[in-house]
């Protein structure tokens, strides 16, 4: 089981540097030019000396290995460099707005798992009746709607109509609700679908069946054995959906007005800000696959049936 973890931490450290070398390509073949990201931000004139010199300063007068190893060693370092925009450092940047995003992901999950479990349980338990087809409704409506329209339409219902929560803007929880729920809303789908069919496929089982005749009641054997047993597929793909959660969060921030990294990388593409946006794609790769790992690691801790074939193959 150690080994397993240690692979699934190599392959990690791997993905990560292969990330970080198409990020640095692709933003030397971007389009614009540092220097004048530069020059546009302070609003001054520099001479073609003084351009030069700060090419020279900022190394890009160098072969684009030679950048990356310098580049890649300042990572390394926590050092993602400084924002061409506001000369900040870009660590100090994103690490501001990663509380925000970080709130808006846990109210997202919190939405997602008030959503999928009452209706993936009401499915599996009603197959073929009124609830499961209601259910099946609305994780067909989930998957259909666009994030950024059902945005726009709970804030002209529940800020413009009803007038119950603030439009755009952080610092209170009501500020976090509209996000969180067209953030956690688009994603539930998933999970309603995979807890009903998980839930069917371990009320069938003959342990299950086995618990019933020894009288024991619904809820104990819901709760106690069918949840924890069709929950856990739901534990795997909460990992895979921290991408959506990164992607989609990237459009409800800007729309919510939400200061988290999702509207900084937004802000940071506009102005070409290219350290920014290195360091959030770096940040959310990071995030990406850590948490996939944890996810697994929580599968093989969860499941001794996983830690038996784990150990079986070493």
């Amino acid at each position: 089981m150690l080994w397993h973890f240690a692979s699934r931490l190599i392959q990690l450290v791997v993905v990560l540097l292969l990330l970080s070398i198409v990020t640095f390509i692709l933003m030397k073949l971007a389009p614009g030019d540092p220097v004048l990201a530069i020059l546009q931000a302070s609003d001054g004139a520099l001479s073609q000396r003084d351009q030069e010199t700060i090419r020279e300063e900022l190394g890009l007068n160098t072969p684009i290995y030679v950048q990356y190893g310098s580049w890649l060693r300042n990572v390394l370092n926590l050092d993602l460099g400084k924002s061409l925009t506001n000369n900040r450092e870009v660590w100090t940047i994103l690490m501001e707005r990663l509380p925000a995003t970080v709130y808006l992901f846990l109210g997202a999950i919190a939405v997602l798992f008030i959503f999928s479990v009452p209706l993936g349980w009401l499915a599996a338990k009603y197959k073929g009746r009124l609830p499961d087809t209601f259910s099946r409704l609305f994780a067909i409506l989930g998957a259909s709607i666009p994030s950024f329209w059902l945005g726009l339409l709970l804030v002209y219902v529940f800020s413009y109509q009803l007038n119950w929560l603030p439009t755009m803007g952080s610092g209170t929880i009501m500020h976090l609700i509209l996000p969180s729920v067209t953030l956690g809303f688009v994603i539930a789908p998933e999970y309603i679908r995979l807890l009903r069919a998980g839930l069917i496929e371990t009320l069938s089982q003959d342990y299950i069946l086995a618990a019933k005749s020894r009288g024991i009641t619904n809820r104990s054997i819901l709760f106690r054995h069918a949840m924890p047993a069709a929950l856990m597929p739901i534990v795997s793909l909460l990992g895979i959906s921290m991408g959506a959660l990164m992607a989609g969060s990237v459009v409800t921030e800007s729309l919510f007005g939400w200061p988290g990294l999702g509207s900084t990388a937004i802000e940071a593409i506009r102005l070409r800000d290219y350290p920014v946006i290195q360091g959030y794609v770096m940040l959310s790769g990071f995030f990406f696959l850590a948490t996939n790992w944890l996810s697994d690691i929580g599968l093989v801790i969860l499941d001794p049936r996983i830690r038996l074939q784990k150990v079986g193959r070493i």
